[in-house]
């Protein structure tokens, strides 16, 4: 029988992975409740949390690593600690990362260590993994170029979403701009909607600012006017921004968008939920689609139209270019583009 690990930890105690992590990490960051629960379920399986002992008089640790910076939405984590069947629905895009990192690094005889904080700044993160760790993934700005410059001079190291910033790198990526083009054109050419309002994330987020050129490439195919920046933006890309974000789309002296674009799910549900008590109809009076596919987006009424993106491929593959790139540390540097596929579903008027 295989090891616990923390995955199993977080399906057990009804949580997200990162939930699971802060509780080692960072206990006093988790509320009383959920800590113990964590515990409780780690304690039941006989969980233990990966130590760095392995590895100190080896030159390899049969670890892998990933750092991303730590996306936990409190509204996501509300539901799960209200239900604790929810954590698949509420299951956010770093925890399928994990998920697929994990299924991966099994797989080869790979443990994986988590290091997911937005405290202490990227440096914290790198101290915590790259001694460690045979090689990790880095989710696109999480660690500044230059560390990582370093840093892989002596590990395989390999970039997740994002512009590829290193060109000696491994890197993946999904089809953040074609997706979000061909959802446009669905609203366009397959609705009749003409006025659009697009929601992005921070400018540094990569994978957001490719779904808002996805969008004006649609914009422009069609013949409407490309917008220059969206028509909002938020900090945190989290259902309690999306809510806000539709308040405000609403209010605006303009005239009413016939759909909101949100560039991820999480927002698009909060703006679902907002929508609802103003009243407004969806998509009745107005459409809503998101980005990224998890699991809530079928289970929300109306379903959320969206595009899925293979989240948990994404960390598997990143996982087969370390292990390849351990095997082979001279091979050429591999660069890949995975598919994304749209949903239709009823927040849109399909279905």
């Amino acid at each position: 029988m295989s090891a616990p690990t923390v995955y199993d930890v977080a399906e057990r105690s009804g949580v997200s992975i990162a939930t699971v992590s802060r509780v080692y990490r960072t206990p006093g960051s988790v509320r009383d409740r959920t800590r113990e629960r964590v515990l409780e379920a780690a304690r039941e399986l006989g969980y233990v949390p990966s130590g760095n002992a392995r590895g100190l008089a080896s030159r390899t640790t049969g670890v892998l690593g990933l750092c991303f910076p730590d996306y936990a939405d409190p509204d996501a984590e509300a539901d799960a600690e209200a239900d604790s069947d929810a954590d698949d629905a509420a299951m956010l895009y770093s925890d399928q990362i994990i998920r697929g990192m994990e299924r991966a690094a099994r797989r080869h005889g790979y443990a994986l260590l988590i290091a997911a904080s937005l405290e202490g700044g990227p440096e914290s993160l790198v101290a915590k993994v790259a001694g460690r760790v045979d090689g990790f993934a880095v989710l696109a700005q999480t660690v500044p170029t230059e560390d990582l410059e370093v840093i892989s001079r002596r590990l395989p190291v390999v970039m997740l979403a994002g512009p590829r910033e290193i060109d000696h790198l491994d890197h993946v990526v999904v089809a953040n701009a074609d997706g979000e083009r061909e959802l446009a054109r669905h609203l366009i050419e397959d609705h009749g909607l003409r006025r659009l309002a697009f929601v992005g994330g921070d400018p540094e987020s990569p994978d957001a600012e490719a779904r808002f050129r996805g969008f004006r490439q649609a914009c422009g195919d069609a013949g409407l006017p490309v917008p220059e920046a969206p028509d909002l933006r938020t900090a945190m890309m989290t259902r309690a921004e999306g809510a806000r974000a539709a308040e405000t789309l609403l209010d605006r002296g303009s005239e009413r968008p016939a759909a909101m674009l949100f560039a991820n799910d999480q927002m698009a549900v909060g703006a679902l939920r907002a929508l609802e008590r103003r009243g407004v109809r969806v998509p009745e009076d107005i459409a809503v689609t998101g980005f990224d596919g998890i699991p809530l987006s079928r289970i929300v009424r109306p379903s959320l139209t969206t595009v899925r993106q293979p989240i948990r491929q994404l960390g598997e593959q990143a996982v087969e270019l370390l292990v390849q790139r351990l095997a082979d540390a001279n091979r050429p540097p591999v660069s890949l583009e995975l598919p994304v596929s749209p949903a239709h579903r009823a927040s849109c008027g399909c279905g």
